[in-house]
């Protein structure tokens, strides 16, 4: 099963997204506005119970940012080891991860486009994979970690490279420009460790692959993550971690080969989907 946030005749819906179309869900379940306040009240099953069987209702219809009023973002930085040696400074494995923390105005849905500002145009691509957790916890050990995610999705995790270099200490304003990034096109529920442990992550821009590697080469697993982040944050449900993108973002190639209008970046993991956006100048 798939769920969605999408937009149709003007009007916002999230449901389940079947190969005919979208079931709108919300309708029906008017305690939880948002599919955020359905993950927040560990109703993905209940979900899934309603669309059995369900007509889809919408064929025309807009993907949104999966989960639009996502209160807490957070990124991992830097966590392939390859990744690592493309800054060429010719450091180890880092002790601790490297985070950062996205907002949910920073990122578009499915087939909508990346957004370029006016004042910079080094806008990047990094595909990801991004775990919604599901059930809270504080300390959580790494062997448990699996038992706190409600579902999967996919981000292009865009960032306007020049705007990282302003200061020395954080990234955060090269992070959150405006449908800089998306995140979707839908939440994968989460049953089997195996969609996680033997994920590869590839990223294609305008047909040509960029970015391949497995989720098994990641200097700090998914486990280890949660672990970690929930060590000094209670982490709640509806909370998404972004876990971190492969080498062969255009930042590290020589000449630099950033998105420009027209291009379409593809983000797939297989059993997740795929997630697809061209790239557009901010209407000024």
């Amino acid at each position: 099963m798939k769920f969605a946030t999408f937009t149709a005749d003007g009007e916002s819906f999230y449901g389940a997204v079947m190969d005919a179309g979208a079931v709108a869900l919300s309708p029906d379940f008017p305690h939880w506005p948002t599919l955020y306040d359905a993950i927040a009240a560990g109703g993905l099953d209940d979900l899934a119970q309603a669309a059995q069987g369900r007509a889809v209702t919408h064929k025309d219809f807009a993907y949104d940012m999966v989960m639009p009023n996502a209160p807490r973002i957070l990124c991992v930085g830097v966590n392939f080891p390859d990744r690592n040696a493309e800054y060429k400074d010719g450091s180890a494995q880092p002790k601790y991860m490297s985070l950062f923390p996205r907002f949910a105005s920073g990122f578009t849905g499915h087939n909508q486009p990346l957004i370029r500002p006016p004042e910079n145009h080094t806008l990047d691509y990094e595909g990801e994979v991004a775990i919604v957790i599901g059930k809270a916890g504080r300390r959580i050990p790494a062997v448990d970690a699996y038992d706190h995610i409600a579902a999967l999705t996919l981000c292009n995790e865009g960032t306007i490279r020049d705007w990282v270099r302003h200061a020395k200490f954080n990234v955060t304003q090269g992070k959150n420009w405006d449908r800089s990034g998306a995140i979707g096109p839908w939440l994968v529920p989460f049953t089997d460790a195996d969609q996680l442990d033997k994920a590869r992550i590839q990223t294609h821009v305008n047909g040509e692959l960029r970015q391949d590697d497995t989720l098994d080469r990641m200097m700090f697993p998914i486990r280890e993550e949660i672990a970690y982040i929930s060590t000094f944050m209670t982490l709640q449900p509806g909370d998404i971690i972004v876990t971190g993108t492969p080498t062969g973002a255009g930042a590290r190639f020589d000449p630099p080969r950033y998105l420009a209008p027209g291009d379409v970046v593809k983000v797939s993991v297989e059993g997740i989907g795929t997630l697809r956006n061209t790239v557009e100048d901010e209407a000024v």
